[in-house]
């Protein structure tokens, strides 16, 4: 099994260092490695004094006494060369043969050579590894190999190394650096290789978020190669999510939530723990460690396990002896899409490793009408345009890197969303979209009904991108083809170059990647809850979805809310209603779940059809990206009230620090960066402007302004 092991990691990089000293180690945490001393390492040898003995099975051998579990350690691994010196054995004279060399190897002989034989020949070329050195080996350990026909065959004799975790031969010497290397960033250890009983676990520890505690491996900072995935990074991504639950929570009771990919549980902890009786949470990994883990973190949060009826009877025994519960979590160890499948959930979040492309048929499948599913995106590379082709594989889009990619990011996520909400006749109304650190996440309500679904899929459009500009537009709703499709384009790019100046991407989501009612009733629950971590980013997003400024803009307090319609469904809030609108004092989401239901949210839906606010601008700008060479613009936060003089309406967004979303054109958009923008060199005196540089700018804006926007908004101010 080692050996298998060890032809798998033959084909992995190679590293070119090989000290593997512990301050090289920092990352692996308290991984202990249970080692024998240089004694039991000479008493594995004493049966082995003389080449005749049958060492076919050392790199291998299992201590059959040790309660430990760990293997044993082969004798070419030594914590000195004064150990290594001490195999030879000091009784008896005359030739001696070498531990490690075969006769035909090396000859019978006198110790003094002996000695300096395994110093130049087994020490030099050694592999450091926390206090040990694992030397080179010649004796016949891998005496035979499957061959492609299965079959064992003889092989020759060669030097190889043993590894000291994993008991492994591995023959070449930067082959068997990267083997221990690998070790190293998975935090493996001799128990995890050598069949540990099933009731010792490697040492973990504890880590701590939002009152919620949960074990640990060291290395569960490497994904799909521990049990026990915890990204610290992706805080903001879970108090996002608590936060989204926690509102759909105030709209009806109980629900019942799934977090599909658990890892750790500490996601499904925390929805129990904080909204309790609330919400009914069902945590699944199709991992057996890792549902382990989370079985753990249930107790130690004092949570009540449920599994399956055999574990229910036993987990009910252990439960009893420990008092004040705080809620009850169901375990469950199993596929994703068959859970979903099975069973229907009012809330679904996915999070797996890459991409979650694979799960969403599964989690339209069943689930509630006007429930929320949530997708969690790591696979940067496919979605930031560094991998093309797995791009089109997995999302059918064509794309290319442009200034604003994290929204195209995002878009792409959610035009698949809503292709898979309409495979199974639903539609989709998007909440939120973050793309944030390493991640792109989408939060989506679900709108049951082919009318809904038909909707949805009239927003997924393809989009005009310019390569010389970088200006871009959607296209039009029509069916019929356009002779011209560059006359779309605000730009006049295709006039002024030769051949193709556009290229066409998607499709993407044209929609709105915001709800600005749900994201403010998400702020509310962050502070009811005491989540301060996630309040600034809530906020901005607040302002971006409703495209204006932080500082002309003000949080509404929680007396200050009034009813307001999501997917035709009246929410009800703690201020008193309109006059006219009619109030809702009980849940209104009961009896939506029957089609009957369904038909009165879509009359709704078409009552409050003219009441629904402008969607915000599509995509954004950087500002740094289009500034004007030798001139120095403007500080953001004093260009942006530029912009809203002007007349148009603008806010900064979350995925670029130096982007602005604004429904202003590319040319408008520079027009006004050069007109408040100063030269770099003057010819005036320190500390006072030139009145010609100033004429000189004005005299720079274009004509397409005096004709788009009246002349007095864009005169330049007095002094």
């Amino acid at each position: 099994m080692a050996e298998q092991r060890a032809g798998d990691l033959h084909q992995e990089d190679t590293i070119s260092t090989f000290s593997f000293e512990n301050d090289h180690v920092e990352d692996v945490g308290n991984v202990t490695i249970d080692l024998h001393t240089g004694a039991d390492s000479s008493q594995s040898y004493s049966a082995a004094t003389t080449p005749d003995v049958n060492l076919e099975n050392l790199s291998e051998t299992m201590d059959p006494n040790t309660t430990t579990g760990t293997a044993e350690r082969h004798i070419s691994i030594q914590r000195s060369l004064t150990d290594l010196k001490n195999l030879i054995g000091v009784e008896g004279a005359g030739k001696k043969s070498c531990p490690l060399c075969p006769e035909e190897k090396f000859k019978p002989n006198y110790s003094h050579k002996l000695r300096r034989h395994l110093q130049h020949l087994h020490w030099k070329v050694s592999i450091e590894f926390e206090g040990y050195r694992m030397c080179i080996c010649h004796l016949s350990c891998r005496r035979m190999k499957t061959d492609l026909n299965g079959e064992q065959v003889p092989v020759r004799i060669g030097a190889h190394y043993h590894c000291i975790v994993c008991s492994a031969t591995i023959a070449r010497r930067t082959d068997m650096i990267s083997h221990i290397t690998r070790h190293l960033n998975k935090g493996d250890t001799e128990a995890s290789f050598s069949g540990a009983t099933s009731g010792q676990m490697q040492s973990t520890e504890v880590l701590k978020e939002v009152d919620t505690d949960v074990h640990v491996f060291p290395n569960h900072l490497t994904p799909q190669k521990t049990d026990s995935f915890f990204n610290p990074k992706m805080k903001s991504n879970r108090q996002l999510i608590f936060c989204t639950l926690a509102v759909l929570a105030q709209e009806r009771k109980p629900l019942e939530c799934l977090d599909a990919f658990g890892a750790t549980g500490i996601m499904g902890l925390q929805w129990a723990k904080h909204l309790g009786d609330a919400v009914k949470v069902t945590i699944n990994d199709i991992n057996e460690g890792s549902v382990k883990i989370i079985r753990e973190n249930c107790h130690l949060n004092r949570m009540k396990v449920l599994s399956s009826k055999k574990d229910e009877e036993e987990d009910e025994e252990n439960i009893e002896e420990a008092e004040n519960t705080l809620g009850t979590i169901e375990v469950t160890q199993m596929d994703a899409n068959v859970l979903m499948h099975l069973r229907a959930f009012d809330f679904i979040h996915l999070d797996p490793f890459g991409t979650a492309i694979n799960y969403f048929d599964a989690a339209f499948r069943n689930v509630r009408n006007l429930g929320i599913v949530s997708v969690t995106s790591t696979d940067i590379s496919t979605l930031y345009c560094k991998a093309l082709n797995v791009t089109m594989r997995h999302y059918g889009c064509n794309i290319v890197r442009t200034e604003y990619y994290k929204e195209v990011a995002a878009r792409m996520v959610i035009a698949s969303v809503a292709r898979a909400a309409a495979r199974c006749n639903k539609g989709i109304e998007v909440l939120f979209s973050v793309a944030l650190e390493h991640f792109v996440l989408v939060v989506v309500r679900v709108l049951r009904g082919p009318t809904q679904a038909d909707e949805s899929l009239k927003k997924i459009r393809r989009l005009i991108h310019c390569q010389w500009c970088e200006e871009r537009v959607f296209y039009k709703k029509c069916h019929m083809l356009e002779e011209n499709v560059y006359s779309q384009l605000p730009c006049d790019c295709h006039g002024s170059m030769p051949g193709k100046t556009a290229v066409e991407l998607g499709p993407l989501w044209a929609g709105s990647l915001f709800n600005t009612g749900f994201l403010r009733r998400m702020l509310f629950e962050a502070v009811q809850h005491g989540i301060e971590d996630i309040q600034p980013l809530l906020k901005n997003l607040v302002c971006e979805s409703e495209c204006t400024t932080l500082k002309h803009h003000s949080i509404f307090g929680p007396m200050t809310y009034s009813n307001q319609e999501e997917s035709g469904v009246v929410i009800k809030t703690s201020a008193s209603h309109k006059p006219g609108v009619e109030d809702t004092t009980t849940p209104t989401c009961s009896g939506l779940d029957k089609r009957k239901g369904s038909d009165v949210s879509g009359n709704a839906a078409k009552r409050q059809k003219g009441d629904i606010p402008v969607e915000h601008p599509p995509f954004y700008y950087s500002i740094h990206r289009h500034s004007i060479r030798g001139m120095n613009i403007p500080k953001i936060n004093k260009f942006l009230p530029y912009l809203t003089q002007a007349g148009f309406r603008v806010g900064r967004t979350h995925f670029d620090p130096t982007g602005i979303r604004t429904d202003a054109t590319l040319a408008q958009l520079k027009a006004i960066l050069m007109k408040y923008s100063l030269p770099t060199h003057t010819d005036s005196q320190p500390g006072i402007h030139s009145h010609a540089s100033a004429e000189t700018v004005q005299d720079s804006i274009p004509e397409v302004l005096e004709v788009d926007q009246p002349a007095e908004e864009v005169k330049p101010e007095s002094g």
